[in-house]
């Protein structure tokens, strides 16, 4: 829907209009606030090189967040205990906890935090656990069944910190699902973790709402 005036996130740095984004599968229907999308390459560049002032990145719908949404939507998660980091606008955990997991969504910038609140109650989600958390010091030492993240491998220097994370928070058996729109970086941790013995499996899908469509791949990750 077009912005509207009650439809605006209020921040120390001005009022942001927002949008909302309707997802429809597998019989259900979720409605997501955010900044804009950003669905294309181009969309892309002019997010990250135009004049305009940058927005968090964490209050922007990104496609990796819509395929894992999808993705979501086919397993099987009732009663499983999912952790989300870099949450963002909050999509890939509300889907997972419509479909009854108990999820935790972290994010580093208490203002996407709000969002994913915000979001979780316009779609009748109340069992989420929210909490702000940073991948350099992160201090939760409980396990998951499933570790969930949208294009959250986009730097390589944060790259050991998430390694850590993933050995230390996946319950034995559990699995990562990590959705990336091929970037280059990303592939260098997915290649190092499969050479260390992680079954890596990938599932592709496409986003957007005109060509040309956004390839993101949904890779599944496995202790060997």
């Amino acid at each position: 829907m077009p912005p509207t005036e009650t439809s605006v996130l209020r921040t120390t740095a001005g009022d942001l209009p927002l949008e909302e984004y309707h997802l429809t599968l597998e019989g259900g229907a979720w409605r997501i606030l955010h900044t804009g999308a950003i669905l294309s390459h181009a969309d892309e560049e002019r997010f990250l090189c135009g004049d305009q002032p940058r927005l968090p990145y964490g209050i922007v719908l990104w496609p990796a967040a819509i395929a894992l949404a999808h993705e979501i939507a086919t397993r099987a998660l009732r009663g499983a205990r999912v952790l989300e980091l870099g949450a963002g606008t909050g999509l890939p955990g509300i889907v997972a906890a419509s479909l009854g997991a108990r999820v935790v969504q972290t994010d580093r910038q208490e203002v996407a935090l709000h969002v994913c609140k915000t979001n979780a109650a316009r779609n009748g989600v109340t069992t989420i656990e929210h909490r702000a958390a940073d991948w350099t010091a992160w201090e939760d030492g409980a396990t998951y069944d499933w570790i969930l993240g949208a294009d959250i491998l986009y730097a390589v220097s944060l790259h050991p910190y998430l390694r850590r994370i993933f050995e230390r928070n996946l319950a034995p058996g559990g699995r990562l699902l990590l959705a990336d729109p091929f970037r280059k970086g990303s592939f260098d941790l997915l290649e190092a973790m499969e050479a260390e013995g992680w079954k890596v499996t990938m599932n592709k899908w496409t986003v957007g709402v005109a060509p040309p469509e956004r390839a993101v791949g949904v890779f599944e990750l496995t202790r060997g």
